[in-house]
C-alpha cells in the first residue's frame, strides 16, 4: 500500500501556480506605466553642452541671492579680540561710542549713521552686545502734546556700566570725553535722544572746515562744570554779588548771559582746528592748532514760550523735528530771527 501519494498531490498543486496563464495588467497599472515612461522621455541629456553665456542660468536664485551677497560680513571668529577677550565688529564698537558719549541714541538714527540702512544687520550686532551685557534697549513711549490716535513707541539704546568700561579700555575715544551710562530720566529721551541726531548734521559742517578730533559735553557735564567754577568764585570772594559771579562764569565759559541766567546748550562740540577758521576758538591745544567750539540746542513742543525766547537769544545753533517744527513756530511767530533758524532734523 502506498503512503505517498497525499504528499504529491500538494507538491503538484505548489507547481501550478508558476504555470497560470498571465494576467492583463489593471487600468491602475496601465496608468502608471505611462506615467513613468513620459518622465524618462523628459529627462534632460546626461552630457549636456556647456551653457558659455554670461546670462545666469538661475536667474530668480541669483536676484535672491544678491543682497545677501553685499550683507556678507567677515566670520566673528576671525575678528582680532579686544580688551576683555571680546570679538567686536567695528560697526559694534562704533555703536558702543556713540551711545557712550550722547548717552541715549536712537535704533533708527544708528541704523542710519553705523550701517547704511542694513537694519537686519543692526539688529544681530544689537542682540549680540545685548547678550554680552555691554547695552541695554529700550522702548519708551514719546509725548503726545495734546495730539489724540496712537502713541509712537521710540527704541533706544544705552550702555551697561560694562560697556561704559570697555569703551574706555578700547581707547575709542579720547580720554578728555565723558562717557554716560543707564537711561536717567524715560521722560526726556525723547528729546535727549533728538541730540546725536542734530549732532551728526552739524558735525558735517564742522569736519568740512577741519575741524578734527570731535568731542561732545552734554548740558550734563556743562551744568556740573559752572556749579564747581561758581563755587570757586564765591568761595573766593563771598561778598561778591551772585549776579557778578555768574556773569564772569559765562564769560569763562563763552556762554551767553539772558535774563539773570547762563544759558547751558543741550551739547556743545569741542573740535581742533589746524587753522583758524570763521567759528569760534577757545585755546591753543598744540603747535599750530587750536581749539573751537559749536553749541547745539533741540526745540520741542514742550518748550515754554519763555524758554524758547531765551534760546533764541542765546544764539546757539538750534533744531526741532519736523513734528515739533509747527508747535514751536507757534510759539515764537513774533520772533523772525528764531524762526528762520530753526534747522530741521
Amino acid at each position: 500500500m502506498r503512503h505517498d501519494l497525499p504528499q504529491e498531490l500538494p507538491r503538484r498543486h505548489t507547481q501550478e501556480t508558476p504555470r497560470s496563464a498571465p494576467v492583463d495588467p489593471s487600468p491602475i497599472e496601465q496608468r502608471r506605466a505611462s506615467l513613468a515612461a513620459r518622465a524618462i522621455d523628459r529627462r534632460p541629456m546626461p552630457h549636456a553642452p556647456h551653457n558659455h553665456s554670461r546670462e545666469p542660468e538661475h536667474p530668480r536664485t541669483t536676484e535672491r541671492s544678491a543682497p545677501h551677497q553685499t550683507d556678507q560680513r567677515i566670520r566673528r571668529e576671525a575678528i582680532p579680540q579686544q580688551a576683555i577677550g571680546l570679538s567686536l565688529r567695528e560697526e559694534e564698537r562704533k555703536v558702543l561710542a556713540e551711545v557712550g558719549r550722547f548717552r541715549v541714541v536712537r535704533t533708527s538714527d544708528l541704523a542710519e549713521t553705523v550701517y547704511g540702512n542694513r537694519h537686519s544687520r543692526m539688529e544681530r550686532d544689537l542682540q549680540f552686545l545685548k547678550d554680552k551685557r555691554l547695552i541695554e534697549v529700550n522702548a519708551v513711549n514719546a509725548r503726545r502734546d495734546g495730539r489724540g490716535g496712537r502713541v509712537e513707541r521710540i527704541e533706544v539704546v544705552s550702555l551697561t556700566k560694562g560697556g561704559q568700561s570697555l569703551v574706555r579700555m578700547t581707547g575709542e575715544l579720547p580720554q578728555e570725553q565723558k562717557l554716560y551710562a543707564g537711561l536717567v530720566k524715560p521722560r526726556e529721551v525723547e528729546h535727549d535722544s533728538q541730540i546725536y541726531r542734530a549732532y551728526t548734521k552739524e558735525a558735517e559742517g564742522i569736519e568740512r572746515k577741519g575741524g578734527t578730533n570731535l568731542r561732545v559735553k552734554l548740558d550734563f557735564e556743562l551744568k556740573s562744570d559752572i556749579q564747581k567754577a561758581i563755587y570757586a568764585e564765591r568761595k573766593a570772594n563771598p561778598e561778591r554779588d551772585m549776579a557778578e559771579v555768574k556773569q564772569k562764569v559765562a564769560k569763562d565759559f563763552d556762554l551767553p548771559y539772558v535774563n539773570d541766567g547762563i544759558q547751558i546748550p543741550d551739547a556743545r562740540i569741542v573740535y581742533d582746528l589746524e587753522q583758524k577758521d570763521e567759528r569760534k576758538t577757545d585755546q591753543d591745544v598744540g603747535s599750530g592748532s587750536q581749539s573751537g567750539h559749536e553749541d547745539i540746542e533741540v526745540l520741542t513742543a514742550a518748550y515754554s514760550r519763555g524758554h524758547l525766547r531765551a534760546k533764541a537769544q542765546a544764539g546757539f545753533r538750534v533744531y526741532a523735528s519736523s513734528s515739533d517744527r509747527a508747535s514751536v513756530t507757534a510759539k515764537i511767530e513774533d520772533n523772525h530771527y528764531l524762526m528762520e533758524n530753526i534747522l530741521e532734523l
